[in-house]
């Protein structure tokens, strides 16, 4: 065993370590779909400044949004009920006693200057100037009996962080003009946690102007103070340092809020300034325990679909690959490993659909193996003289490009919908970033240490049918003998993806696009049976009445809630009659429209989001490339899309956040497909640059059929047992991966190829310079031989 697989060994055994230490120690977060969690009702009121309306409530439902985003709630569920409401739904939250007054609080920041010490006047309860910013005894988003604070002049008299009252100017500055907020350990100047603004450049002006007067009085002097005032109570007053001049003011435009906070204070306030003012003030009416979306019996018919999928694919693996391919089954059991571990660790809420994609990542992780395997074939085939280990070595070199470009793609992607989107689009952009690292680690470290130990004994190299690498496989040899020629004429190809998309294109226009409650909003019901009514049990009763797309929990003491899309009162009073059927008398206790939780700035930071991605994936591929094979790779990526809807629009079925988690992985697959198809072209043409670039790539397709065929099958069979045994739950989860991935398959080929080719008939560039090899580069000399060496070697 050389230096090299020691090393890879030791570092797998000690991930997988540390991996299994999380999985025993650290729970994980479940979503609402899984274990239910708490909902809270905010009735929203009228301001001084704005109404309690539809466009208003929206606006403070995305600022609460972003809140509970800054809380660490992944996958929280926010909708609109009628006109001034706001349901929060929250997910496994450890306080939701501290979660309800962070999101309840209006966090009204404002800066003003001191004009003198006040009069002490009866205050408002919470308003005691105790350090550190302490909360209010009155409940979140009650109104207190007692005045906000007399009024001296234009400003409010209120005590500071002493209690000494202090008479304000009106407000200089608002958290509007905050451009960020941060939470910070001050140790040098020993201010213990503080939270640092930075402001927009017109409010860093005011600051420098409001400071800047502050410093004509004397040290000392109340006047000389500036109140930062949050929520109507003063949560900072510092005087303006001596060393300032008279009308010179702070010049950098950023300030620190001190006051005694512990950590979790400092983090809070940084949060809730960032965050933003809610436009409008909000109460909690309502706080209740729900259960989870999905009943056990669901649960348990997915996990057992996903473990027979995934095994499933461990043995197509292992008979096409043989002992190889069983050791890289082993690597896929340690990517699902280190994978469950790191989003365990990093608190990502696991939720049903996320957990299916994270199976059916272990399925798609075994893309990195079947390429290293592939190219170890081709490499032993070739020189059939080699050593096992020798095309083994080769095959993880000739690999190494295209999984580097693909998964490169994959995690720009990645993190551009983290840093721009919100919602389960940021959730997703985690767990695809946590997938896509893992699998890199399983394969380029544990698979091949396990493989290279296992090349490296006797018996595996005295029988070579046991490898799976020493033949060129039955798909590369009916390849090779009938030597199709598939890119003879790639408008054919062409014509015919464009027929499908525009048949995908009239579905979409024809019978529209079927979205769910998540789009579209719908009606919230809840009612109170007489006799106990389990979750299934009752979504079985709906689905058999017409309601299949209907999401029932249990809420509070027993109720039933039902959360449907649009129903008028026929509707309703059918929905309650099949309750009726399983837990007799049925009484309704609440009925509510409500908004879609996938809100419009939701969804157009999702769109800007992909968008952004999509184009800076086009710019990585013609770095990398060429223009035309990143035009190709994306032209391919649309074609998916449109299809993949297209075919959800003629099927009637629903288009939710499901199938938006489902879109976002085709996407994925898409891209990563057409790359290994373009790295094998730019190998091919480098190495042949006078051969027409069309002979080019139909053999570099031919070549890359294999990979592409195990990969999409490895995939395929855990999205069968899913779509066949997962149940109702997750039927058009597995059913759009198995169209996207089909379609992806195609169009990686058949679509993204021939579109480069049309491009490169009227493009200039020369074709691509072939690779020196290490060592070799022109200008370097050979090194100089011993004088005792005449250069024989045996």
């Amino acid at each position: 065993m050389t230096r090299a697989t020691t090393v890879r060994a030791v570092l797998a055994a000690a991930v997988l370590l540390v991996s299994v230490l999380i999985t025993l120690t650290m729970s994980p977060r479940l979503g609402l779909d899984l274990q239910g969690g708490t909902r809270m009702v905010l009735q929203a009121k009228d301001s001084d400044t704005a109404k309690a309306d539809r466009d208003s409530t929206d606006r403070t439902l995305e600022v609460l949004r972003q809140r509970i985003d800054s809380l660490g709630v992944a996958e929280p569920t926010l909708t609109r009920s009628g006109e001034d409401r706001i349901i929060v739904e929250l997910p496994d939250v450890q306080d939701p006693r501290k979660a309800a007054e962070v999101i309840g609080r209006t966090a009204q920041l404002s800066f003003h200057a001191v004009q003198g010490q006040g009069t002490p006047t009866e205050q408002k309860p919470g308003a005691s100037g105790t350090p550190g910013g302490e909360k209010p005894d009155t409940p979140t988003g009650e109104k207190p009996d007692t005045p906000t604070g007399e009024k001296s002049g234009d400003g409010p008299t209120l005590p500071d962080e002493q209690g000494r009252a202090l008479d304000l100017g009106p407000a200089r500055l608002s958290g509007a003009g905050v451009k960020d907020a941060t939470a910070a350990f001050d140790a040098q100047q020993g201010a213990g946690w503080t939270v640092s603004l930075d402001f927009h450049k017109d409010a860093g002006r005011d600051w420098t102007r409001l400071t800047g007067e502050a410093a004509c009085h004397p040290v000392q002097d109340d006047r000389r103070r500036v109140a930062i005032v949050l929520d109507e109570q003063i949560i900072s007053s510092p005087q303006v340092s001596p060393s300032v001049a008279c009308n010179a003011g702070l010049p950098s435009g950023s300030t620190q809020i001190t006051g005694s906070f512990s950590a979790d204070e400092a983090r809070e306030l940084a949060l809730l300034i960032k965050g933003g003012a809610l436009p409008l003030p909000v109460e909690i009416v309502e706080q209740r325990t729900v259960g989870p979306t999905l009943g056990a019996a669901a649960i348990d018919a997915s996990a057992r679909a996903a473990l027979i999928g995934a095994a499933a694919t461990a043995l197509f693996i292992t008979i096409v690959y043989r002992l190889f391919g069983a050791l890289a089954a082993v690597a896929l059991g340690a990517y699902g490993l280190i994978s469950y571990a790191a989003l365990v660790a990093l608190g990502v809420t696991l939720t049903l659909p996320g957990l299916a994609g994270f199976v059916l990542a272990i399925g798609m992780a075994v893309d990195a193996n079947v390429l290293v395997f592939e190219r170890a074939r081709e490499e032993h085939t070739q020189h059939p003289g080699r050593s096992l280990r020798s095309s083994l070595t080769a095959g993880f070199r000739g690999a190494w490009s295209a999984v580097a470009d693909s998964n490169v793609t994959t995690l720009i992607a990645a993190g551009l919908l983290f840093f721009l989107g919100s919602g389960p689009v940021k959730g997703f952009g985690v767990t695809l970033a946590i997938g896509v690292l893992a699998s890199m680690f399983s394969a380029l470290v544990i698979a091949r240490a396990l493989t290279e130990i296992a090349a490296g004994s006797r018996f595996v190299g005295d029988y070579r049918g046991v490898n799976g690498i020493s033949g060129p496989g039955r798909v590369r040899t009916w390849l090779n003998r009938r030597d199709p020629q598939l890119m003879r004429s790639p408008r054919r190809w062409l014509l015919i993806s464009s027929a499908l998309v525009a048949v995908a294109v009239l579905g979409i226009f024809v019978r529209g696009v079927n979205l769910g409650v998540e789009f579209t909003g719908g009606r919230l019901v809840e009612y109170s049976t007489s006799r106990p009514v389990d979750v299934e049990q009752a979504r079985t009763a709906l689905a058999g009445a017409g309601f299949g797309d209907a999401e029932v929990t249990t809420a509070g003491a027993g109720d039933i809630s039902v959360r449907t899309g649009k129903l008028d009162n026929d509707g309703e009073h059918a929905l309650r009659a099949a309750l009726a059927e399983e837990g007799g008398k049925t009484t309704k206790v609440r009925d509510e429209l409500i908004g879609p939780s996938l809100g419009d700035e939701l969804r157009r930071n999702a769109l800007i989001a992909l968008g952004i991605a999509v184009l800076v994936q086009l710019a990585y591929l013609a770095a990398r490339f060429r223009w035309t094979f990143a035009v190709g790779s994306v032209a391919a990526l649309v074609h998916d899309v449109i299809i993949l809807v297209g075919a959800f629009a003629w099927l009637g079925r629903t288009v939710d956040g499901v199938f938006l988690a489902a879109l976002l992985t085709v996407i994925g697959y898409s891209v990563n497909d057409s790359v290994v198809v373009f790295d094998r072209v730019r190998e091919l043409w480098a190495k042949a640059r006078r051969t027409p670039v069309a002979e080019v790539a139909n053999r570099a397709v031919l070549q890359t059929v294999p990979r592409t065929l195990n990969t999409g099958m490895g995939a395929l069979f855990i999205l069968t047992a899913l779509a066949v045994l997962g149940g109702d739950s997750l039927a058009d989860f597995a059913l759009a991966l198995l169209i996207g991935i089909c379609v992806g398959t195609y169009s990686s080929v058949m679509t993204a190829v021939p579109a480069a080719l049309i491009l490169e008939r009227s493009s200039k560039a020369p074709p691509p310079a072939r690779k020196r090899a290490p060592g070799r580069r022109s200008g370097t000399r050979t090194a100089r031989r011993d004088p005792l060496d005449n250069g024989a070697r045996v």
